[in-house]
């Protein structure tokens, strides 16, 4: 894969852990049992596409400005974008991306949840 580095990236992040939703074929990322990123496989068991979470402005931007990045897959097309694992999407906006995703979905918890994820 292209990103081979997001595992490692993405579980190095205070409160996150994966599992694999062998019904779905993807390899998703939590935090507290809520998703915040996905590796999507395709019908031969390679990753295609990586699903995250975005603020819907910016994610209908980006859909705008990237062929590779598309509304998301078996997702809320508002909240949710896909990144086509063989794009051009370069590391460093990838990175930013999967941030973003992160931030977004730990918002979510309330204050007191938030410190404890992050160990504070």
């Amino acid at each position: 894969m292209k990103y081979d580095w997001i595992d490692e990236y993405l579980l190095a992040k205070k409160g996150v852990n994966k599992d694999f939703k062998e019904e779905w074929n993807w390899r998703r990322y939590m935090i507290e049992g809520k998703m915040f990123v996905a590796v999507c496989f395709d019908d031969d068991n390679k990753e295609s596409l990586i699903t995250l979470k975005l603020d819907p402005i910016e994610g209908d931007l980006l859909r705008q400005s990237y062929q590779d990045i598309i509304p998301g897959y078996y997702m809320n097309k508002v909240h949710w974008n896909s990144i086509k694992v063989d794009g051009d999407i370069s590391d460093d906006m990838m990175m930013d991306l999967l941030d973003k995703s992160y931030e977004l979905v730990l918002a979510g918890f309330s204050k007191k949840k938030q410190m404890e994820i992050l160990g504070l």
